[in-house]
């Protein structure tokens, strides 16, 4: 074949594979209140579809040519449903109409029960109403992580060495990055049995990671300038004892800080390395097993498992309960229920309920009290946020499945305590101690990881077709310095929030 026949051949695949696809993206928002929509379903056909995020903005790819027909079916919790066509959307802006009922549309629902009542039928329908056998489940799994340091406090109040001073503590504290961000996104599909601690296989197709370089310190300068003033202070053969209140710990000088470097040091030094590249290989090659873990242990955190810390339906007694209202999901006519803690239970939210089979179809939660508190000798720790929301969908065989879940975690940790540096060396007449550093430290930092799930598709699957699936081990992501919107064209995710579409590392320079 001709070198112009092949370049013909070629852009015709390429023209016909740009026709066969279209991606659409808009934003949903409240046809009254004009505010963003958000956890929304968008559904191209009854197998397929994609989630708003928290801005109410959505994206979707189709992977064929659009007919005449071709239309998103957008649902959302106490909105009208909406049919859009597809063949000329011009991806404007969508607005969506709120739902009223009458009171005869509550008044038609099987019988009027008491909140008790309603709360038997659920429990009842956990063994039935949901989906926990094999399946395939295509999804998309983004985990966001935000680290900022409230409070980076130290105050020298001793220091026997001229050139270690408050200034170049302070010096040193500049360039400690006090916030960075880091994110991972994965689109795959997930093979197994969906209920809890069940081994799952995984096909990653394709994964990113955005990491801040910021956070990585240059301490190059510092280093040169720590050597030079223990070369000068510091003798050859002494040691250090590092105290914090009760607690103390020895450390021997290096010697290499003098130039000294034997045969040992280069064997431990090699070791070091080696032992580096171990790890790094097990990094990667546990890639998939760790994040394929994560992600079942993940879809499976909510009320249905007993285990799970959102316990409010298996130990309902601990909490109180109230209908406060009904509203439609999807054309289910649902019970509003909102629930709160008697006593000393951490969560309160709302969860909607099916008036026909009792299955809870969403539940939006959030912690009242933090989680755990603990402080002992000037060391805190505070898990104060743990909300999220769920949302099962109707399946083909009227049992429920998991669309979309995310949930938001915060803690706080400090350490507030004196340290005291000491040099000692006993191979000196007279004192053993030679140079002393004291003062206090004081930091604060306090992380925030946010986790979204959303399950496009799910198909039941035997147990042979699990086993037989072989899984792809060797997978690592895209390392990204910047948000990049073309990474995952042609593919449904989550729309990403501001912060990853912002983020971008700033290279330090040495």
């Amino acid at each position: 074949m001709k070198v112009n026949h092949i370049i013909i051949t070629i852009t015709f695949f390429a023209t016909v594979f740009a026709y066969g696809q279209e991606t659409f993206s808009s934003k949903l928002l409240d046809s009254i209140t004009k505010k963003p929509i958000v956890f929304a379903s968008i559904q191209f056909n009854s197998k397929s579809g994609v989630i708003s995020n928290e801005n109410g903005e959505f994206n979707m790819t189709i992977k064929r040519t659009i007919k005449k027909n071709d239309s998103l079916i957008i649902n959302c919790l106490g909105y009208e449903q909406k049919q859009i066509a597809l063949l000329g959307f011009k991806n404007e802006t969508i607005y969506l109409k709120p739902k009223t009922f009458s009171l005869d549309e509550v008044l038609v629902t099987n019988k009027e029960y008491t909140i008790d009542e309603i709360l038997d039928k659920i429990k009842e329908g956990l063994a039935t109403n949901y989906e926990l056998d094999y399946s395939k489940r295509k999804l998309f799994f983004r985990e966001s992580s935000y680290t900022e340091m409230d409070k980076y406090d130290v105050n020298l109040k001793k220091s026997s060495i001229p050139e270690i001073n408050q200034q170049l503590i302070d010096s040193l504290l500049d360039i400690v990055p006090k916030s960075n961000s880091n994110y991972t996104e994965i689109l795959g599909e997930l093979y197994g049995k969906i209920e809890p601690k069940q081994y799952q296989k995984m096909e990653i197709l394709k994964a990113c990671r955005l990491n801040d370089k910021s956070a990585e310190i240059n301490l190059d300068n510092y280093e040169k300038r720590f050597n030079d003033i223990f070369k000068k202070y510091v003798k050859r053969d002494s040691y250090f004892k590092i105290k914090s209140g009760w607690f103390s710990v020895k450390e021997e000088m290096d010697s290499s800080l003098f130039g000294d470097k034997n045969e040992k040091d280069n064997q431990v030094t090699e070791a070091i390395i080696a032992e580096q590249k171990k790890k790094d290989s097990i990094r990667k090659l546990g890639f998939l097993r760790w994040r394929k873990m994560m992600i079942h242990n993940f879809e499976n955190n909510n009320f249905i498992d007993r285990e799970n810390d959102l316990n409010f339906i298996h130990k309902s007694r601990r909490y109180e309960f109230e209908i406060s209202n009904y509203a439609y999901i999807n054309d289910m006519f649902v019970y509003v229920i909102t629930f709160q803690p008697k006593r000393s239970e951490d969560f309160a939210g709302t969860m909607y309920v099916n008036t026909d089979d009792f299955a809870i179809v969403r539940v939006d939660y959030k912690n009242i009290k933090p989680l755990s508190r603990f402080a002992l000798l000037g060391i805190s720790m505070k898990k104060y946020l743990k909300e999220g929301t769920i949302i099962f969908e109707r399946n083909d065989n009227e049992k429920y499945r998991l669309k979309y879940i995310d949930e938001t975690f915060g803690q706080k940790v400090g350490i507030k305590r004196p340290f005291k540096v000491i040099e000692k060396n006993k191979n000196v007449s007279g004192r053993r101690k030679q140079n002393e550093l004291k003062g206090d430290i004081h930091f604060i930092i306090r992380t925030i990881e946010k986790t979204e799930l959303v399950i496009f598709e799910s198909e039941t699957i035997s147990e042979l077709d699990f086993k037989t699936f072989k899984e792809t081990a060797l997978v690592t992501p895209t390392y990204l310095k910047q948000y990049d919107p073309n990474f995952w064209k042609g593919y449904n995710i989550i729309e990403p929030n501001q912060a990853i579409k912002d983020f971008k590392t700033i290279e330090i320079s040495d």
